[in-house]
């Protein structure tokens, strides 16, 4: 499948929305409560505008799901839809911590062909086409061939470890806190990380570009209970993830499944 243009428009949504973030990164700006403990800013919106512009600029027929856009049930009809979360950590963007990034991923039939994570602070953009390898700042990247759990670096969500849900894993593996789920994807893909897991739900727009990135670099990516993940579904909310190098993705099911009695 050729997918150039939608790669290419990938990228210059994602440098768009990236350039409004790193605009307001450490600026002064008003901070609202969506929910507890999920912060929104003027970065968010102006940057889901951004790569709204470019997106369906281009392909003005395809469907659109972003975190900050009023969703539509239009989309559901639609055969290419793209999934956009213009500041995948907005709570470590308010803490100052470059640990988030801009995601863009394009899906066909519920499937992701397209993923482009930027982090505009460390100019770093990880793409990905389906069946085209995975880049970092246009260069081949891949996964890490780690095979032995206790040797992995895992990445955790700093909430998560706040609250005590990887207590039971800390002692099995390098568990290291990292910022947005997307970053963390991004990570892993690049061979920075070897791999992270939640057994919370996660939105599709958390992980749908970061999906594209693993899976293009080597790796796997499920849900907790080791199912494909697919896009674009009517409730956008998914059962938890596991993304990791290919060779890790069994160990570390394995011992969720012990931990946690599934």
């Amino acid at each position: 499948m050729e997918l150039e243009k939608e790669l290419q428009t990938a990228v210059e949504a994602a440098r768009a929305g990236g350039a409004v973030v790193r605009k307001y990164f450490r600026g002064d700006y008003e901070v609202h409560e969506k929910a507890p403990d999920n912060p929104l800013t003027i970065a968010d919106t102006e940057a889901d505008e951004a790569i709204k512009q470019v997106v369906l600029g281009a392909f003005p027929d395809d469907g659109w799901l972003s975190e900050e856009t009023r969703d539509s049930p239009e989309r559901l009809s639609k055969e290419r839809v793209w999934i956009v979360d213009p500041l995948d950590g907005t709570k470590e963007f308010v803490q100052n911590i470059p640990e988030f990034c801009v995601c863009v991923g394009f899906t066909m039939g519920g499937v992701v062909q397209v993923g482009v994570c930027y982090n505009p602070i460390t100019e770093k953009l990880f793409a990905a086409a389906r069946g085209q390898g995975m880049t970092l700042n246009g260069e081949p990247a891949s996964c890490t061939a780690t095979t032995e759990l206790s040797a992995a670096t895992v990445l955790a969500s700093r909430s998560e470890t706040g609250r005590g849900e990887w207590d039971d894993y800390d002692q099995l593996m390098q568990v290291k806190p990292t910022g947005s789920v997307a970053y963390k994807f991004a990570l892993i893909a690049g061979g920075e990380a070897d791999a992270t897991f939640s057994l919370t739900p996660k939105n599709e727009w958390d992980i749908c570009a970061g999906t594209m990135l693993v899976e293009e670099a080597g790796g796997t990516v499920t849900d907790r209970f080791g199912r494909p993940l697919t896009f674009n579904n009517a409730k956008t909310l998914l059962p938890g993830l596991i993304a990791s190098g290919a060779a890790l993705w069994q160990p570390l099911r394995d011992i969720i499944l012990e931990k946690s009695g599934e």
